[in-house]
């Protein structure tokens, strides 16, 4: 009996104490929840104006919580579903093909001037450097995809021009790569792994972090473009989505600088100008909006890393 009670005892004694949470961490997390709060609450409420009724946001403005639900606007949309769904396809096509690319690219050009045995790493960084701080002007840029390259109205035209590779992106991917102990390289190259074979085995897999950060950014210039849709494409057959808002944005408000006209002033007071632009924002965030939680883990330990270690 006593050595039972001696037990349960001891058992009781070998329970650890539960361990106080400082008051600063608990003044972050509460800052950190509020933050995400203000983050958070325009994408609610352009999904709420989304799913209201026109006339009441003309009467009694935005709202969290519709006043009245309705669908017209997202009805509207769906006459001109075949567009945007082919539009939807463009730009996902472009998004990974034009990522995937980048993503390559990038991280070729970032290995080699990340090594300090390579004698021209000083002279391609400040190029990436150069690229940084200045540009050739838009006339320039506009001849070399058109005349040169003559990527018009083609899906190349939403792939290269801008967007392939970024200074900034390569730089962070050579400090990533930096890093990576030389340690690992030299052994591979010991035992006769060449260039290729250590940055394909050793250096990717190591990466993945910084991989998935300059993915992410790669996918998010892509998804958002419209400007070279606008300007190298004119068969609507190549229009991205955004390009699509973009100039449905546009009509509705030539339709509103005309509403003194008879025709304008009929359609204008038909069509749900102000609850479109919301679905039309709804749609187009939201595959990114669904995306973003698979890249987030990578993308906070790859900007860390990458901006720690120099």
């Amino acid at each position: 009996m006593q050595n039972s009670y001696a037990v349960s005892k001891g058992s009781r004694r070998s329970i650890p104490k539960k361990r106080k949470i400082p008051w600063y961490q608990v003044c972050l997390n509460l800052l950190f929840v509020i933050v995400v709060i203000l983050i958070m609450l325009p994408l609610v409420l352009v999904l709420s104006v989304s799913f209201s009724d026109e006339k009441s946001i003309f009467v009694n403005g935005y709202a969290f919580i519709p006043e009245k639900l309705s669908l017209m606007a997202y009805s509207y949309m769906w006459q001109d579903r075949f567009s945007i769904l082919h539009a939807y396809g463009v730009t996902i096509m472009a998004t990974v093909i034009g990522s995937a690319i980048g993503l390559l690219m990038t991280a070729m050009y970032a290995y080699p001037i990340s090594r300090r045995d390579f004698p021209l790493r000083n002279v391609f960084s400040f190029y990436v450097f150069i690229t940084i701080l200045f540009g050739g002007g838009l006339v320039p840029w506009y001849l070399v995809y058109t005349n040169l390259l003559n990527v018009k109205d083609s899906i190349l035209a939403l792939i290269l021009p801008g967007l392939l590779m970024n200074g900034f992106n390569i730089l962070v991917m050579r400090t990533f790569f930096q890093g990576i102990p030389s340690s690992l390289m030299e052994s591979a190259t010991i035992d006769g792994a060449g260039e290729f074979r250590v940055w394909w085995q050793i250096v990717m897999p190591l990466s993945l972090p910084v991989l998935a950060t300059i993915g992410l950014f790669n996918t998010l210039a892509y998804w958002n473009d419209w400007f070279n849709s606008m300007i190298f494409i004119s068969d609507a057959k190549w229009f991205s989505l955004q390009y699509v808002m973009q100039k449905t944005l546009m009509d509705i408000q030539f339709l509103s600088q005309q509403s003194g006209t008879g025709n304008a002033s009929a359609l204008l007071a038909t069509t749900p100008t102000e609850t479109m632009r919301m679905a039309m924002a709804i749609i187009g965030v939201g595959p990114i909006v669904l995306a973003y939680p698979f890249f987030q883990r990578y993308l906070v330990k790859g900007l860390t890393i990458g901006a720690v270690k120099g």
